[in-house]
């Protein structure tokens, strides 16, 4: 009886989380699942990533780490004769078990699987001898993490350690990338991984420009361009999305 009432309350609450809206100003941290190609993809072939950290929508809900995040290719155009390559995403879909969410999201900052990983280590290298919850780690963008404690951007703390997941904070603005802070009063702590505050743009990508980011029309599509030769992300690359817009 109690494992029917506990199976019970998890599908009600995958079902309910299902049917409402994700708030806008909300930050997806996603991790690709594949490697992205622009002599290689065609126009509505399914690309997605994973969500590497457990989300809040507030009221006690939560996207729990692991869910899928759907998106297809709107274009690819690859190098030749001199024509540099070019590809064009929408990530339009959350899928949280058998249920999909539907909505709209802009690109805030892409890294490489390198960055991601060197993120993930400690300032003195590997130490076997230290636990992980008291390493110091420094974030995509430039912060630092105080394992099980505090992140500092500066001498400013802006948010705190999750334990094995990630970081939680508020989202700053970025004015030399013209990245924005929250969202539509949307200033609740985000989960942003790896990824420091104010991180906004490409990291280690130098052959590659974000020509459209989504968040003007049109809307939602992103398109990175090579500056010669293929855009090639590979996957495991990481992601921070950010939902302007949502359906049931």
């Amino acid at each position: 009886m109690k494992q029917f009432l506990f199976v019970s309350l998890i599908a009600f609450s995958t079902q309910m989380l299902a049917q409402v809206k994700i708030p806008v100003g909300t930050v997806l941290p996603v991790q690709l699942n594949s490697s992205l190609r622009s002599d290689k993809a065609r126009a509505g072939e399914q690309v997605s990533g994973r969500v590497m950290q457990d989300v809040p929508l507030g009221a006690g809900r939560k996207i729990h780490s692991g869910a899928k995040v759907i998106g297809h290719v709107v274009s690819a155009r690859p190098a030749d004769n001199g024509t540099a390559g070019e590809i064009s995403l929408r990530f339009d879909t959350l899928e949280i078990g058998k249920h999909h969410i539907a909505m709209t999201t802009d690109l805030r900052a892409l890294a490489t699987m390198m960055d991601v990983s060197e993120a993930q280590i400690p300032e003195s290298g590997p130490d076997r001898g230290t636990s992980e919850n008291e390493w110091t780690t420094d974030q995509i963008g430039g912060e630092v993490v105080y394992r099980g404690g505090f992140v500092a951007h500066g001498s400013n703390v802006v948010g705190h350690s999750v334990l094995g997941s990630g970081v939680l904070v508020h989202v700053a603005a970025n004015p030399g990338l013209k990245c924005r802070a929250g969202l539509d009063g949307n200033d609740q702590l985000q989960p942003l991984w790896v990824f420091s505050s104010d991180a906004c743009g490409l990291y280690d990508l130098p052959n590659l420009s974000l020509t459209h980011a989504g968040r003007t029309d049109p809307v939602g599509r992103i398109t990175l361009r090579s500056h010669r030769g293929k855009v090639k992300i590979r996957g495991g690359s990481g992601m921070l999305l950010r939902v302007i817009g949502t359906a049931p």
